[in-house]
């Protein structure tokens, strides 16, 4: 979605980079390098507390580096005049990924559990955690298995006006959003104890209305994903 909704002359320039990389045909299957394999480990994601209201800074709450810091780091290399193609090159495969993960909402939440890793789950998603479960197997639940379908499918309601709307958002607001929906009742991550947000007792059940309920917010946040990403990748690269 975000090489489509890119200006011409930014899908010229990433498409320029990409030619430079070996492992890697194109910007879209590039943006898996970061976990194959996992490098830069602590800026995949945000920990709060579990009593947290949210992020209030750009800054990481317990932590030197996070997802959001990262965003801004490669975002500066692929802007650079001076930076390496090279140098950009890696940064463009960060940036892609980054943005994918800041989108995902269980990379903005808790490290006790590793952000839903220690959750295991049952049901439809049976083989997998609860990380794992909006990783994947809820993604292929709510678009399928064709990515180039399903980016054609999300992008039947992205209209200028949604682009201009989600275009008005910095990396902050974006975790804020994951931290948001990981915190909803119906993600059955968050058991409210007053303020705190604690761990499910047991296994969560992935369910069809489990699917039902989660499935429209998973194919929202590929779309604001999409949207932002295009959006960082024009400001970095256009001309």
């Amino acid at each position: 979605m975000a090489l489509r909704l890119a200006q011409p002359s930014t899908r010229a320039e990433i498409q320029k980079l990409i030619s430079n990389d070996e492992p890697f045909g194109t910007f879209s299957d590039s943006c898996i390098w970061p976990d194959h394999p996992r490098q830069k480990a602590s800026e995949h994601f945000v920990n709060l507390p579990r009593d947290s209201g949210g992020l209030h800074s750009d800054a990481c709450p317990s932590a030197t580096a996070c997802v959001m810091t990262a965003i801004k780091k490669d975002f500066d290399v692929l802007s650079s005049s001076s930076a390496s193609q090279a140098q950009k090159l890696a940064s463009l495969k960060f940036l892609g990924h980054w943005v994918g993960d800041i989108h995902q909402p269980l990379h903005v939440s808790f490290e006790d559990d590793r952000g839903g890793n220690g959750v295991l789950v049952t049901g439809e998603c049976s083989t997998s955690n609860l990380h794992s479960a909006w990783d994947t197997c809820l993604v292929t639940k709510s678009v399928g298995e064709d990515t180039g379908e399903a980016a054609t499918d999300l992008m039947k309601s992205i209209t200028p006006a949604k682009i201009e709307g989600l275009n008005r958002w910095a990396a902050m607001d974006w975790a804020n959003e994951s931290f948001a929906i990981a915190e909803q009742a119906r993600t059955e991550y968050c058991i409210r104890h007053g303020a705190s947000c604690d761990q499910p007792a047991g296994k969560v059940t992935i369910d069809a209305g489990y699917v039902a309920a989660n499935g429209p917010i998973v194919r929202e946040q590929l779309q604001k994903a999409g949207v932002r990403l295009a959006h960082m990748l024009d400001a970095a690269l256009g001309r």
